[in-house]
């Protein structure tokens, strides 16, 4: 079925999230952002979903949130309602099934930290990995000021999020954020391959395992952490040049 621009697609227990927005390259809007945190929440009580699998169409994996929406909101012109983007974010900490990306080209902001919570990450050779959060004025997010660094190491955590320096590929496996780089066109086989393997395990044994390699409370606190610089940050006189040089590029 299709949500939007989020197509959801379930086989042989893989639930199958696919960003299709490919003529934005793939930018992630607050309504994608619903559908992506409804479908992750109603799959921890489905015991048929066994495993999660992110996908995308076109060039792009995602270039992160629509900057059209962070002008907006820096702006003061943001529409009523509520913001679904906090739901994704504790949606990825807290799931409890296996997580795994197909990265079949460039990921931007939370499209690189949303794979920080995944198990498995496959990449394509020519992809590029961009967390530009600092340029915009703005803080990390998705608790990877604490993640990227338990991942990476300071030192390349900070040359990504301080300097905005890309990790390309072959680059990203060597930092330890992803498991491996592939020719694009075998980059969501390999994925699949391996949700669909995972799917296969004994599902309790399996959760208990990714339970113990991990510390959803520690990630769930920075996260909030963030996301309240983060809202500060967007109303700042930084953030605001930011997005109005953006605009005024577009």
């Amino acid at each position: 079925m299709s949500e939007g621009h989020i197509l959801v697609t379930r086989d042989a227990g893989v639930l199958e999230l696919r960003f299709n927005r490919p003529e934005k390259k793939n930018a992630i809007t607050n309504a994608m952002y619903g559908a992506l945190a409804d479908a992750i929440v109603a799959a921890a009580d489905d015991a048929s979903i066994r495993a999660i699998l992110f996908t995308a169409v076109g060039d792009f994996f995602t270039s992160g949130n629509d900057i059209l929406d962070f002008a907006a909101i820096a702006t003061g012109q943001a529409g009523e309602g509520p913001r679904h983007v906090g739901r994704f974010l504790e949606a990825c900490i807290r799931a409890e099934k296996p997580l795994v990306a197909a990265v079949q080209g460039h990921a931007v902001g939370v499209g690189v930290t949303m794979l920080l919570h995944c198990d498995l990450v496959y990449i394509a050779e020519s992809a590029k990995l961009t967390t530009p959060f600092i340029d915009l004025g703005v803080v990390p997010e998705n608790a990877s000021s604490l993640a990227m660094p338990a991942r990476m190491g300071h030192a390349r955590a900070f040359a990504m999020l301080g300097l905005g320096e890309p990790l390309v590929g072959a680059q990203a496996v060597a930092a330890g954020l992803v498991n491996a780089a592939l020719p694009a066109g075998e980059v969501e086989a390999r994925a699949r391959a391996s949700a669909l393997a995972l799917a296969k395990k004994p599902a309790e044994a399996l959760r208990l395992t990714r339970k113990l390699m991990r510390d959803p409370g520690s990630l769930l606190a920075r996260m909030h952490e963030e996301s309240a610089l983060f809202a500060e940050r967007l109303q700042s006189e930084e953030a605001r040049a930011a997005f109005a040089a953006f605009l005024t590029r577009r």
